[in-house]
């Protein structure tokens, strides 16, 4: 993600810390946090000096674009009814994964009280472990807690990290509901709206079943965007970019290679 944002922007010529609001889930709520506390955006080395893959993506635009267009009028209606079962069913299945992990995330020195603060741009995404429901912090009416707490429930995929306990309530990864989660972004009529969603890759390697899901959500969430009156784009890796992420999306093994593929399909977009 870092790799693509960096080859949009030299691309394009503009300066992604100036977007209106920031949307983050997991991963993707450590970068937002680092864009909207003011951050530069890492770049490759001289791997990447080839430029651009030109890769085109399997849909050509103008059916991705028939596809939201169909289901913009029912992609809003279809969340609605969703909500509640879905709160129910994650509920009961993180109550069966149960808390216990080996390790606890900590933001506090990355993201100090003291400088890092809510300024009304930054969404972050978890959910509440006792009930489901998704909550999002930062937004108005969502539950109090500093940045670096919030990235810890973001992050905090079961199994793998504790929950985050914050408020007495325990949280866990905002992709237990959605991996983008782009239907929480404020965005009205006009509004462009930039999607990363690398867990639905129309590539392999990872799990296909994973990659599926995750780009039904996503499609699901732009239409229901394209309905507001918003202009998304959702971006997923290309074929060089998720040969560079491989087989395990937890691994630290090769992330310069990825983002010098991610940033090669930055400039191409």
């Amino acid at each position: 993600m870092t790799g693509v944002l960096a080859g949009l922007e030299d691309a394009r010529g503009f300066d992604l810390r100036g977007c209106d609001y920031f949307v983050g889930t997991s991963a993707g709520s450590v970068i937002t946090a680092r864009l909207a506390d003011g951050e530069t955006l890492r770049r490759p080395g001289s791997q990447v000096a080839g430029g651009a893959s030109g890769e085109q993506p399997l849909l050509p635009n103008w059916a991705a674009n028939s596809i939201t267009a169909i289901a913009a009028p029912f992609a809003a209606l279809g969340l609605r009814l969703g909500r509640m079962p879905g709160e129910l069913a994650r509920a009961t299945a993180l109550g069966l994964l149960g808390a216990a992990a080996d390790e606890t995330l900590d933001f506090v020195k990355r993201f100090p009280s003291g400088s890092t603060r809510w300024d009304g741009r930054l969404r972050v995404v978890a959910v509440d472990r006792g009930s489901g429901k998704r909550v999002v912090f930062g937004a108005p009416g969502g539950p109090r807690a500093t940045v670096a707490q919030a990235l810890a429930a973001s992050c905090a995929l079961p199994l793998v990290f504790s929950p985050a306990v914050i408020g007495g309530r325990e949280y866990v990864d905002g992709a237990m509901w959605s991996p983008s989660n782009a239907d929480v972004a404020p965005a009205g009529r006009d509004a462009e709206v930039l999607i990363l969603s690398p867990m639905a890759s129309l590539h392999g390697p990872f799990h296909a079943g994973v990659r599926a899901a995750s780009l039904g959500a996503v499609l699901l969430e732009e239409a229901a965007l394209t309905a507001r009156g918003a202009r998304p784009r959702v971006v997923t890796p290309d074929r060089a970019s998720s040969a560079a992420i491989g087989q395990d999306i937890m691994s630290g093994d090769g992330l310069d290679q990825t983002r010098a593929a991610g940033y090669a399909q930055g400039l191409s977009l």
